[in-house]
């Protein structure tokens, strides 16, 4: 593909990552592609995500440089103008960046030479009863990390507003979108909808609604299930409930999820992907739901899930099953499959070509 310009993302407490930027900088020069740097703060302030495209000239391929987190900042910029976006692996977990920091250079000559799949991942947006905002005097208690909050999610302009259906918030999520408690010894009371029913009301620390993407971030640390970031489908997930049950629920990916706040509840807040965007009050609501766009994600070739996450969850085998026999092997089969079988998705077993989802 032409790539006319890069945005970059770089985690600028890591050495590695900023020596990564000089790489993907030099390589922008030698091609003739206009480079920027994004998403940083700049004068003690944090920008929206269409504020800091427009600053980097729309870029068409947005690079991160980092870990997981700085991956969802990126993808929250890629998104808002339909930009691919590539991850550099620099982090501890890495789930959701591609390529190690050794290979930024081959991987953008495999971008510009058309040698890539594009990912589509599912992402979340919301609407809510009112506009979401930190109030002044909270700020201060919901600081995100160590700089300041991303500003107040603008209001969608071109959607129909008002009714029971609330206002459109241009708010993208990746990962999930999470109501949960302010203070440490008050839970919060929330009354939790799925496609359009009261499903049960909670007393918990938090309650989220996570994408598959994100089955394997706050969802699953919370008890929820992983999910193939191939598949279609909304994640609720209680934490800490204080109730019997106390388990996950998967919606389908038309089905929205809705949390309100009840009326003896104390403030809740609101996170998207990790930041803290809003406060409700008792009364107030958001309904959660899949946003009509994808992510589209750079793979150098097809995405080996099951493998990171034994690997990435450090997965052992049963001394019990161990003692039973053998260890199960880790590629069961290497030859080509059946006719019948031609259509599932199997990785290519190392070493073998032949096979490809």
């Amino acid at each position: 593909m032409t790539v006319n310009r890069v945005g970059l993302v770089v985690h600028g407490g890591r050495a590695q990552a900023v020596a990564a930027g000089r790489t993907v900088r030099e390589w922008c020069a030698e091609h003739e592609v206009g480079c920027t740097d994004i998403d940083v703060w700049q004068e003690g302030e944090r920008h929206s995500s269409r504020e800091e495209m427009d600053a980097a000239g729309d870029p068409d391929l947005v690079v991160t440089l980092g870990g997981d987190g700085t991956f969802l900042r990126g993808a929250r910029l890629a998104a808002q103008s339909d930009a691919l976006v590539l991850g550099v692996d620099l982090g501890r977990v890495g789930f959701l960046t591609e390529v190690p920091a050794s290979a930024v250079r081959a991987a953008l000559d495999a971008v510009r030479e058309e040698r890539i799949e594009v990912e589509h991942r599912m992402l979340l947006t919301m609407r809510a009863s009112c506009r979401l905002e930190v109030p002044e005097h909270m700020e201060s208690m919901v600081r995100y990390g160590r700089g300041p909050l991303l500003p107040a999610p603008r209001v969608r302009a071109e959607c129909e507003s008002g009714n029971d259906w609330g206002v459109a918030l241009n708010v993208t999520a990746l990962n999930d979108v999470v109501v949960e408690k302010v203070t440490r010894d008050r839970q919060v009371s929330v009354g939790v909808y799925l496609a359009g029913r009261l499903l049960a009301s909670y007393s918990a620390d938090a309650l989220l609604v996570a994408t598959p993407t994100g089955s394997t971030a706050y969802s699953f640390a919370a008890g929820g299930p992983v999910v193939s970031p191939r598949a279609e489908g909304l994640v609720f997930t209680p934490v800490a409930p204080h109730m019997v049950f106390n388990r996950s629920v998967v919606a389908a990916p038309d089905e929205p999820i809705a949390f309100r706040v009840l009326e003896r509840s104390g403030q809740a807040l609101v996170s998207i992907d990790g930041q803290v965007r809003g406060v409700l009050n008792p009364g107030d609501w958001i309904g959660v739901y899949a946003a009509p766009r994808r992510l589209r994600a750079v793979r150098l070739g097809p995405m080996d899930f099951y493998g990171r996450l034994r690997e990435r969850m450090n997965l052992t085998d049963a001394p019990a099953a161990l003692a039973d026999g053998d260890a199960a092997p880790l590629w069961p089969v290497t030859s080509p499959p059946p006719g019948d079988l031609a259509h599932l998705a199997l990785p290519a077993a190392p070493g073998d070509t032949t096979r490809r989802p």
